[in-house]
């Protein structure tokens, strides 16, 4: 597919098609016109009073005035002296969707660069050369600056990128395989590729896309669980969470109602069974789960604003202004993701507690020890919960805001600074816990339900059973747990499990 680049309209499924399926790019002609129009403001203002970025240095600099025969050489030297990041290299989707977020902005036409320099983001992107970008050295706030200094240097033809064999490769070797000519900056034009939070919204919309898809998996592992330990699904019953309207609530709860439906095991213990509850980790899923997706939601919102939004400083305006302004801070979308790790957490930690429950021969109502096949000879599962606990208990450390934690820099002139970055990696390492937490009570949930037999699960709960029978055997005498744990994890990764249980359900919620 082809992503036609504007500026506004970007979809957070147009990140995901360009960081992760090589979805090529292409600029609008209205984007080229806006760019060139803004790039004839710069031109005439670098004659003018003293400007930002444009006749000034950075930072703690800004007062310090550049001579004309000298800015060029400025926006080269911010990119070299700003490309200071260090450890270990990030995720390829990460770099792909920061340099499209930053040709995003760029096509805005507020940032005063020529349309060439967003065309040459444009064309590494297509080209497949992707940057190699430190972890370390971003703020957020004066936006990713180190991240994208990295990116912007490659565009120069210096720099490194990352080498089909794991390592990496010069910047220079790699614009040259491709027919890609070496960008020459010209004023205003190494700020404008540096200065945005490009590197925390590209990962805000990976994790955007991947909880969706989480929060409909866990409902499903979910009530997995509720027919291997035997619970009712009554207290999931719309007449009760209509009680509480939080929409959230409402769509989880239906969920597990349509994935249980016409179930023989909930059936078969509907009447003449002593219990008068579940535990709260079966009977309050829809309110946890409710709650994680009312924060998706939220968070969606801050999301869908920042895609809408022209990140820069100064800003070049329509009207021939050249206005400094805050809009490159990350605070709105830091707090959201740390907001949104709080509820990967959550929904991860009530998962664990069912993965528990299915394991302990005191709590799940007949099942063997561990739902080992000769208890005490096998130990099962037992070892699978140890690490959903692991998980679970990293989730948790994850889920202390980075956002909180501003440290001035730049000689007190970027005297608070978001911490974004921070935010944002560590959610995306919270979401990929929860995604194996949930695998592990998927193999799990799956391995009791068919503990269960003669009774018969629901068709949809069937159809995700048989989804993993496809990778994973089925009970039987230990072996290597690891690898049908890894294959679990893969099928969710692949986002399979959701469309063959709604085979049976029809679209979930």
């Amino acid at each position: 597919m082809t992503v036609e680049l504007d500026g506004p309209g970007v979809t957070v499924s147009d990140v995901v098609a360009v960081a992760r399926s090589e979805a090529e790019v292409r600029l609008s002609d209205g984007a080229w016109k806006r760019m060139t129009a803004a790039r004839g403001i710069v031109e005439a203002l670098a004659e003018g009073e003293p400007a930002y970025g444009v006749t000034t240095g950075f930072g703690a600099l800004a007062n310090t005035t550049i001579p004309a025969d000298r800015r060029a050489a400025l926006q080269q030297s911010l990119i070299r002296s700003h490309a200071a990041g260090m450890g270990p290299p990030v995720e390829v989707e990460v770099v792909r969707a920061m340099m499209f977020m930053r040709a995003r902005t760029l096509a805005f036409g507020l940032s005063g660069s020529r349309p060439q320099v967003a065309e040459s983001l444009v064309s590494v992107i297509n080209a497949g050369i992707v940057p190699s970008v430190p972890e370390h050295g971003s703020l957020g706030a004066s936006g990713d600056l180190a991240p994208l200094a990295h990116a912007a240097l490659v565009l120069i033809g210096e720099g490194e990128v990352l080498a089909d064999n794991g390592g990496t490769t010069s910047g220079a070797e790699a614009l040259s395989a491709a027919g890609i000519e070496p960008l020459v900056l010209a004023e205003k034009e190494g700020l404008a590729l540096t200065n945005g939070t490009d590197g925390i919204l590209g990962m805000l919309c990976l994790a955007v896309h991947d909880l969706a898809g989480l929060l409909k998996t866990a409902d499903i592992t979910a009530a997995c669980s509720v027919e291997a330990l035997l619970a009712t699904d009554r207290a999931f019953a719309a007449d009760l969470l209509g009680l509480r309207p939080h929409p959230g609530q409402q769509a989880s709860a239906a969920n597990l109602r349509a994935v249980l439906e016409g179930s023989p095991i909930v059936a078969s213990h509907r009447f003449d069974d002593d219990r008068v509850q579940d535990a709260y980790s079966i009977r309050c899923t829809p309110q946890v789960h409710g709650a994680a997706r009312d924060t998706l939601d939220f968070v969606t919102g801050v999301t869908e604003a920042e895609l809408a939004s022209a990140i820069d400083n100064p800003m070049v305006l329509p009207d021939g202004r050249v206005e400094s302004c805050g809009n490159f801070h990350g605070a709105p979308i830091a707090l959201a993701a740390d907001y949104l790790a709080i509820a990967a957490a959550e929904v991860g930690a009530i998962a664990e507690r069912r993965i528990d429950r299915l394991l302990d021969p005191k709590r799940s109502h007949g099942l063997s020890p561990f739902l080992a096949d000769d208890p005490g000879v096998d130990s099962g599962l037992m070892i699978g919960q140890y690490t959903a606990a692991a998980l679970c208990a990293e989730n948790r450390r994850l889920a202390a805001p980075a956002s909180v934690d501003s440290l001035p820099t730049s000689a007190m002139q970027e005297d608070h600074v978001s911490m974004g970055w921070g935010a944002a990696r560590k959610l995306r390492r919270a979401v990929a816990n929860l995604r194996r937490i949930l695998a592990i009570e998927w193999v799990t949930a799956a391995r009791g339900i068919e503990l269960r037999a003669p009774l018969q699960p629901a068709a949809a709960t069937a159809a995700a059973l048989t989804l993993l029978r496809s990778k994973v055997p089925g009970p039987g005498p230990d072996r290597w747990l690891s690898p049908e744990l890894a294959a679990a994890d893969h099928l969710l990764t692949a986002e399979a499990l959701i469309p063959a249980v709604e085979t049976a359900t029809g679209p979930l919620a």
